[in-house]
């Protein structure tokens, strides 16, 4: 067996080796570019880890985990052009290098070149493993739109929240194992069971990024603190600060909510004592601990002797334990 760290290790050499010979290069650069700024690749890695539950060689699945990656980064080209953003993973995005047509025009081609990738899975699983790929990009464009429509909401209710984070977040996860334990030879028992997991470990992980937003420490996180605060997003924490707050406390959030004139680090720390005083940092911690366990539950079914099954148990035990 594999530690994650060294599938990452061996699998970031295999990306970098990737050459994109067709024409016009203007098409291709920015893959090249998108490709190259590294990341956690946590998702082609689970594949890998699920597929290294059955089997040792685990370079017979690079092309589908390079699709997984490939697609999980077209995700983000296109999400850095809605959201206009100019720097992911400390640099420029590729609407910033490049511009809009160019971001749009390459990553439609990423997302073909995804499919590419995915079909070089044995023919045995070609249907299965491509039928599950369609419905998951499907899933995270409804996650998508269903996230753009609650910024014009004031109703989003938490089921709804939750729902939007298993669809824009968890269900890639989650494919990642269910593809990688099946072309393994893993049971559709098992396979699912695993894709169960990756779906509890999805939501907790975002709950755990909203959570970082507000009470995790910059130099550790990696970004600002307090911007969902700032644009107002409707996270788990605002929903249920809502939810739980008192009629003054929720008058004062919704003071800061409508604000259109002040001070960002104001705003900031009095929403923040809001959060503080409602308890709302609890109720997401207490959120988060509810899924990592459904996701341990869903690994202990798994069919397969533990020390196997060590190296995911790790992946939840790093995400809940990431510094604040």
């Amino acid at each position: 067996m594999f530690t994650a760290s060294e599938l990452l290790e061996n699998f970031n050499s295999h990306i970098a080796g990737l050459q994109f010979t067709r024409t016009p290069k203007g098409l291709y650069a920015p893959v090249e570019y998108v490709l190259s700024m590294g990341g956690k690749r946590i998702r082609p890695v689970l594949m890998l880890m699920a597929y290294n539950l059955y089997q040792e060689d685990v370079t017979r699945i690079y092309a589908p985990a390079t699709g997984i990656e490939v697609y999980h980064n077209y995700t983000l080209l296109h999400d850095d052009l809605m959201d206009r953003a100019d720097r992911r993973r400390g640099k420029e995005t590729v609407h910033k290098v490049w511009n809009d047509n160019t971001a749009i025009l390459s990553g439609d081609a990423m997302l073909v070149l995804a499919y590419q990738f995915m079909a070089e899975c044995p023919q045995a699983f070609l249907k299965e493993v491509m039928d599950l790929f369609s419905l998951t990009a499907l899933e995270i464009c409804e996650g998508q739109q269903m996230d753009m429509e609650f910024e014009d909401r004031n109703d989003v209710t938490a089921e709804e929240y939750l729902e939007m984070i298993r669809l824009k977040t968890a269900v890639l996860l989650a494919a990642s194992l269910k593809i990688g334990a099946r072309l393994g030879g893993a049971s559709v028992e098992d396979a699912e069971r695993l894709y169960d997991f990756g779906m509890h470990i999805g939501v907790a992980f975002q709950l755990k990024d909203d959570f970082l937003d507000v009470y995790g420490n910059a130099k550790v996180f990696g970004k600002n603190i307090g911007g969902d605060i700032l644009c107002n997003k409707k996270t788990y924490m605002l929903i249920k600060a809502l939810e739980h707050a008192n009629a003054e406390q929720r008058d004062q959030l919704k003071g800061w909510i409508n604000a259109e004139n002040f001070q960002p680090a104001e705003k900031i720390a009095a929403v923040t004592e809001l959060y503080d005083r409602i308890g709302v940092k609890e109720i997401c911690e207490d959120k988060m601990s509810e899924y990592s366990n459904r996701a341990m539950e869903s690994l202990a079914a798994v069919s397969l002797a533990e020390e196997k099954k060590e190296e995911l148990k790790k992946i939840i035990e790093n995400l809940m334990h990431r510094e604040v």
